[in-house]
């Protein structure tokens, strides 16, 4: 190819070489981020009693956190906002994955919050890789009107291998969030079906989401879940599927004659509604303040409570202990020669797990 500045003629003309493609990364940025200092105990109190939705956040990352060190700061700070809490109506939501949770979420933060204010702090738990064990936390992106409303707080957490269909601190976290303000509190669980038994431990009200074509009412029977929930209510009850929903309602109401009468009195009720449209939305939570006045005229609201804060203390208890034993540098130092002799066939797991047992208490007795 000719190019005309390589011809004869213009042997005196000079060509200077092109501009130098610039570097795509900023070079004036600075590598190292400057990091936040670290608040004291006093601080981060204040700041939760103030509303301040990032101490919020940076005191629930504290309690999740597994870091030993990290245990007594977080324990002198729920300590402190325990004498703030219990002053919300805490509701369970479960259901089968992909029964539109999240979404009903976000039509449900919604309406609570514009029909009777305050505020709603919701806890959306989602479930570890048993192998990477990652989590994606992705519940929030499907609640877009809740989370750009002024008084709403979502905090997504792992359920980094506890079961029962919360995460491991869920508990210390409803405290936090009390404490700062939050008077309606939603715990969403991972919606495993039959494990949610820890979320009713906890809150108030325990809502079931199902779907129609879920099975019959012999179907209905089988589920444990149904018997600790406080209402159940059938979604996507719109278009094609709104007549299948009504005889999924009508199933699930005879399979509720089947229980036992809760000890609360209240019958469980089933509605319909679609969280998608928006349709049934109000007719659910005029149930859930129905059943709050309900259960603390007969002083079952305040019974359940006390009930549920015995069972939390034997849980802490458990954590504890199960803590305590794994931190321990015996325990440590021994578990993977143990490890190696169970997997090659010289011990039992039994008696290997005895051996380890009898060696921590051993060194606790010391």
């Amino acid at each position: 190819m000719q190019h005309p500045e390589n011809n004869a003629e213009y042997k005196g003309l000079t060509v200077n070489s092109g501009v130098e493609q610039p570097s795509i990364v900023n070079p004036y940025l600075k590598r190292f981020r400057r990091r936040h200092r670290e608040l004291s105990v006093g601080e981060m109190v204040e700041g939760i009693l103030k509303g301040d939705v990032t101490v919020l956040s940076q005191a629930v990352t504290l309690v999740e956190s597994v870091n030993p060190d990290h245990v007594g700061k977080a324990q002198e700070v729920i300590d402190k906002c325990l004498p703030y809490s219990g002053r919300s109506v805490r509701v369970g939501i479960s259901g089968v994955p992909g029964a539109g949770k999240s979404t009903s979420i976000d039509q449900f933060g919604v309406h609570v919050l514009g029909e009777h204010g305050g505020k709603l702090a919701v806890l959306a738990i989602d479930p570890s890789s048993e192998r990477s064990k990652g989590s994606i936390l992705g519940d929030k992106t499907r609640m877009e009107k809740l989370a750009q409303h002024p008084d709403s707080f979502i905090r997504p957490s792992p359920t980094a291998g506890s079961l029962g269909g919360v995460a491991r601190k869920t508990r210390e976290t409803i405290i936090l969030c009390e404490a700062a303000g939050f008077d309606k509190i939603f715990v969403e669980t991972v919606g495993g079906g039959q494990r949610e038994t820890a979320c009713h431990s906890m809150v108030d009200f325990f809502l079931l989401i199902q779907l129609a074509g879920t099975g019959d009412e012999l179907q209905g029977i089988k589920r444990g879940i149904m018997e600790i929930s406080d209402g159940i209510v059938i979604n996507k009850c719109d278009g094609e599927n709104v007549d299948k929903c009504h005889l999924a309602a009508r199933n699930f109401r005879n399979a509720l004659h089947f229980f036992p009468k809760p000890e609360s009195g209240w019958t469980p009720q089933v509605m319909c509604y679609s969280g998608f449209y928006g349709t049934g939305i109000k007719e659910i939570w005029d149930m859930v303040y129905r059943y709050v006045d309900f259960v603390k005229a007969n002083g079952y609201f305040d019974h359940r409570r006390n009930e549920q804060s015995k069972y939390w203390m034997y849980e802490t208890i458990n954590e504890h202990l199960r803590s305590s034993f794994y931190n321990s540098r015996l325990i440590q130092q021994r578990l993977a020669d143990a490890e190696r002799m169970v997997l090659a066939g010289g011990k039992t797991s039994f008696a290997a797990a005895g051996e380890l047992l009898d060696a921590y208490f051993a060194e606790m007795k010391k």
